[in-house]
């Protein structure tokens, strides 16, 4: 059996936190799918395109991961892609807290398995809301965006 993990966020934008995620999970998958939720009511900084082509610009390299976005059930869309675990990265000891209960409600909903992933040390601090602010404010986020440039 196929071991395909999704990968679900917003991704507005895709730090270098999110891409040390993707490639710790890349030892354990066949597959990684890098899934974009959208949500109709809420306001992205980065328009969805954007974050697709900024997203497959850091994977080139890597046939095992590719990009989708969907605007259903995370499970739902984990039934749809055949994904048997949901990856998921952890900064802190608050990320595991939020996370678990949105495991424990994914698995009773689907039976879809969780993994969680420690993102790197380097990375803990960093944050799509703090970079989205950054942006917004004509700061420099190449420092936690890679291929920053993609997204201007």
């Amino acid at each position: 059996m196929k071991k395909i993990g999704l990968f679900p966020g917003s991704f507005d934008p895709f730090t270098k936190g999110h891409e040390a995620i993707v490639r710790q999970a890349l030892d354990l998958f066949d597959e990684v799918i890098i899934g974009i939720g959208v949500n109709s009511s809420k306001t992205y900084c980065f328009q969805l395109d954007q974050r697709i082509r900024h997203i497959e610009s850091l994977f080139t390299e890597y046939p095992k991961v590719r990009v989708a976005s969907y605007q259903i059930l995370t499970v739902d869309f984990a039934k749809e892609i055949g994904a048997n675990h949901i990856i998921r990265g952890l900064r802190d000891s608050k990320d595991l807290e939020y996370e678990r209960s949105i495991a424990h409600m994914n698995g009773m909903l689907s039976g879809i398995a969780s993994v969680f992933f420690l993102t790197d040390q380097a990375y803990s601090a960093v944050n799509a809301t703090i970079v989205r602010e950054i942006y917004r404010n004509h700061g420099d986020i190449s420092h936690f965006v890679t291929n920053a440039e993609l997204l201007v």
